[in-house]
């Protein structure tokens, strides 16, 4: 049994007392407070590991007294709130709450909450030996950089990962957000459980319920048998919902609910299932832009951006390419059994000198194929794509692959003679156009269905990144 201190701040008596009993009855030692004063005291006077706390209080609300004690990171805070304030919610949680219940108190998921608070202090060595090896070798799990911007990002990752706050990732295609999203998991209390992640631009509109939320027999045409969808696959662990942007409106409205409920309904069930899920999404679009655009519902973005991280291009932040490619290197030389250990320098200013559209994606495909058909050590330009370097779009006017934009053109008319220009380049190879550009697959379909171009299919599936 756990002899954790939990402190209840709660100005109703028959609330705060109640709760009080039940959090010892799991063997927690509980204390008391009666609003936000007493209870900073208690804090500081009594050293509680975790402390719930209503939002609603006279003298000191909660979320003043989350600001007050915000700064101890080893103490974690809940919050709790009615059912119509969410919003409040969101907002303790963007300034340092561990997490959130409403009332009434569903009693099983407080005491999920509690153990996976207190768990976070058996891994503050581990998380603390991490850091180390971040200051040591500027790496934080696969993600590799000893940048400004990279350490950035590592710091927010530290920051954000022992929270169950929802993460936004945003970044083009190929900058690396779903590694981020497994750090965020592997730094959190929720490691040892599951973590999945699903592309929503890679399911069919008919289907993506169903993946996400999952169904009985019968729901549709086709429901041989149940289906488990993939909160309930993620239960107490994560789940990454990728190219969020690209997930119908009708279901953004049920993945809402789902959040802030945390109950769901496969489809053709009539019984709610409580689910205990940490929901981080990802999308390379400008989510403001897609917002405004009605692609993203703007409720569902305030909900999902609790916390942002955003990934820069490869171009942005070219000083990490060598350390890159050195870890990169390591990973595909043991994946195809060979012993590459270098590039040559031709090789690396070659790297320094490219535009990388498909960023960290694109130099592990290519750092992937030159290993394959390098018979040495070290890997050398002849190694390299015959196309490497020649990108897809270039602005030189006296470039016969150059896009040429007259006054008069409209926006939609560029966008449509980039794309086409674009697949061109790339010999009709949709899935590699849609990288360079910056887009989904998805999106590069929709697009040429829009234009009614018939070009060659040679999709071919992508590399996660």
């Amino acid at each position: 049994m756990s002899q954790e201190k939990v402190l209840i701040v709660e100005d109703e008596e028959n609330e705060r007392t109640g709760l009080a009993e039940i959090i010892s009855s799991w063997g927690y030692r509980a204390d008391t407070a009666r609003d936000g004063v007493e209870g900073y005291e208690k804090v500081t006077s009594w050293s509680p590991s975790v402390v719930v706390t209503d939002l609603k209080m006279p003298r000191m609300d909660g979320m003043e007294l989350l600001e007050r004690i915000g700064e101890n990171g080893a103490l974690k805070v809940v919050v709790v709130t009615a059912q119509g304030t969410i919003d409040s919610a969101v907002q303790a949680m963007r300034i340092g709450a561990y997490d959130y219940i409403t009332k009434p108190i569903d009693t099983n998921r407080l005491r999920t909450i509690l153990q996976n608070a207190t768990a976070l202090l058996g891994a503050q060595v581990e998380l603390e030996v991490t850091r180390r090896k971040l200051r040591d070798t500027g790496s934080l799990g696969t993600l590799v950089g000893g940048s400004g911007k990279m350490q950035e990002i590592f710091r927010l990752i530290e920051l954000v990962a022992p929270s169950t706050a929802s993460v936004l990732i945003t970044g083009a295609s190929g900058t690396g957000k779903e590694l981020v999203a497994r750090t965020i998991h592997e730094l959190s209390p929720r490691r040892p459980r599951t973590f999945v992640a699903i592309n929503c631009a890679a399911i069919p509109e008919t289907l993506i319920e169903s993946e996400i939320f999952g169904h009985e027999k019968g729901a549709f045409t086709g429901a041989l048998e149940r289906r488990t969808g993939c909160f309930e696959l993620a239960e107490g662990g994560t789940l990454l919902l990728d190219e969020i942007g690209e997930m119908p409106v009708a279901t953004q409205a049920k993945l809402l609910r789902v959040l802030e409920d945390r109950k769901l309904r496969r489809l053709g069930s009539k019984v709610e299932t409580t689910v205990d899920v940490r929901v981080l999404a990802a999308t390379n679009k400008v989510p403001e832009e897609a917002v405004a655009r009605g692609e993203l519902r703007n409720d569902l973005y305030y909900r999902l951006n609790v916390f942002n991280i955003h990934m820069p291009m490869l171009r942005e932040h070219k000083e990490d390419i060598p350390a890159l490619v050195e870890f990169l290197l390591k990973d595909m030389s043991a994946k195809h059994g060979r012993k590459v250990a270098a590039v040559s320098e031709a090789v690396l200013n070659s790297f320094q000198a490219y535009s990388w559209p498909g960023n960290v994606r694109e130099l592990r495909n290519t750092l992937e194929r030159a290993v394959i058909v390098c018979e040495g050590s070290v890997v050398e330009t002849k190694h390299l794509p015959p196309d490497f370097g020649r990108a897809a779009v270039r602005p030189s006017s006296g470039d016969p692959d150059a896009v040429h934009l007259g006054v008069g053109t409209t926006v939609r008319e560029a966008e449509k003679m980039l794309i086409l220009k674009t697949l061109e380049s790339t010999s009709n190879n949709k899935t590699r156009a849609a990288e360079i550009l910056g887009i989904s697959l998805k999106t590069l379909h929709n697009k040429l269905k829009e234009y009614g171009s018939a070009v060659d299919d040679k999709d071919e599936p992508a590399e996660t990144m």
